[in-house]
């Protein structure tokens, strides 16, 4: 009987290890998760929005997998009764040398197969009636759920089918034996014959603990949250995202419909102090540490050192990141926007300063590391679990 033993009880480890029990029937396959339930962290604290692939290379790993994912994650919901709603989202361009952005990503979500249509101002305000914009994107397929809704039913379904989800379970140590390893934890020790590493903020860690030599690092970042008060939730019926700058790593702030009906807006991104930050006043010197020990984190700096105090000035000025979301929804004042809690995604940053763009997975004998699974990952995971149990040779 083969042994898989996954880290991480996030989304995608959970539909990895589920997909192993379909795949692979009469295996053995153990998630260990550090938390006491799953999804607590990078699933727990997204927006809950199943994307379309809009923004990825056409041919890359994120925009094979997030429309394969993005139809199977509807189905998923559907057959399971989480609720989902396609919603719609609208990119909108606010300034006419905004434009040509625009055009740029409408040509690619056409070359990735998206349903996407060009929209004048008249047109949008048909489906946004606050929005202001110049032009606008309309991408039908984009929906919002609730991802750990999904997490709780992948868990109930690895027990139901055999597999064992281990709560409160960190690992210790990674060490050879055979041709398998023997992962360390606090709960003793586990035999597998191949790990899968989907330790999120984590997953460089549990690499370099398995013997490998990462190619990136994770550093963490901290995406903040607002949301409109419940009399200002009218203002927005789906998803208004503005028009992302290519020059800098991140999509700017949006206004995100949520499955419960309130309305979050955000992230912004600033660097965290610790692995799992979500406010200023959690500092883990370990973790500074190894952020400022490391070269392509002082490179990515140096060259957007200009965005990110922009961006650690609008998480601590309301005012200012009200004024953001003016330029989508001129109504949306600084009265109107409440605290809304934060997460922390983990990004992969390869040693030369670059952002790694793609989803990062990285195979070794009995092994396979995510090392890179930022968003679209959540929509994406039950594509990325076939894309991961496919690179698995069967263990003799």
């Amino acid at each position: 009987m083969a042994r898989y033993v996954v880290v991480g009880g996030g989304i995608v480890g959970l539909a990895t290890a589920h997909r192993l029990l379909l795949d692979r029937p009469g295996s053995s396959v153990t998630v260990l998760e550090k938390e006491v339930s799953v999804g607590v962290h990078q699933t727990g604290h997204n927006s809950g929005v199943i994307h379309a692939g809009v923004y990825y290379k056409p041919g890359s790993l994120k925009a094979r997998l997030c429309k394969s994912g993005a139809a199977a994650m509807v189905e998923f919901c559907s057959d399971h009764g989480i609720p989902t709603d396609i919603c719609g989202k609208l990119i909108v361009a606010t300034s006419t040398d905004e434009i040509p952005r625009l055009d740029a990503l409408f040509e690619r979500s056409v070359a990735n197969g998206l349903p996407v249509t060009m929209l004048s101002p008249e047109e949008a305000r048909e489906f946004e009636p606050h929005v202001s914009c110049v032009r606008a994107m309309r991408v039908a397929s984009t929906g919002i759920t609730d991802f750990g809704a999904v997490c709780r039913a992948l868990a109930e379904l690895i027990v139901k089918e055999g597999g064992e989800v281990r709560l409160g379970t960190r690992v210790t140590g990674i060490a050879r034996s055979g041709s398998g390893v023997v992962v360390e934890t606090t709960g003793g020790e586990v035999p597998a014959d191949v790990l899968v590493n989907c330790a999120g903020l984590h997953s460089d860690r549990i690499a370099r603990m398995a013997g490998l030599r990462p190619p990136a690092r994770i550093i963490p970042f901290r995406g903040e949250y607002y949301e409109l008060r419940p009399e200002r939730v009218g203002l927005v019926n789906g998803l208004i995202y503005p028009v992302p700058d290519p020059q800098f790593p991140f999509l700017g702030v949006h206004l995100t419909k949520m499955i419960d009906g309130t309305v979050h807006a955000g992230p912004n991104a600033v660097l965290a102090l610790a692995r799992e930050g979500y406010t200023w006043a959690r500092v883990r010197p370990a973790d500074v540490a190894s952020a400022a020990g490391y070269g392509g984190l002082w490179k990515l700096a140096r060259k957007h050192w200009r965005y990110g105090m922009g961006e650690v000035r609008r998480s601590l000025s309301r005012r200012l990141f009200a004024a953001s979301l003016a330029r989508l929804v001129p109504e949306i004042g600084t009265g109107d926007i409440v605290r809304a809690g934060a997460g922390v995604r983990a990004q992969a940053i390869a040693r030369d300063g670059s952002l790694v763009d793609d989803f990062l997975i990285v195979d070794a004998p009995g092994q396979v590391h995510v090392l890179n699974a930022p968003s679209p990952a959540a929509t994406s995971s039950l594509a990325i679990a076939r894309e991961i149990v496919g690179r698995i040779p069967v263990p003799a």
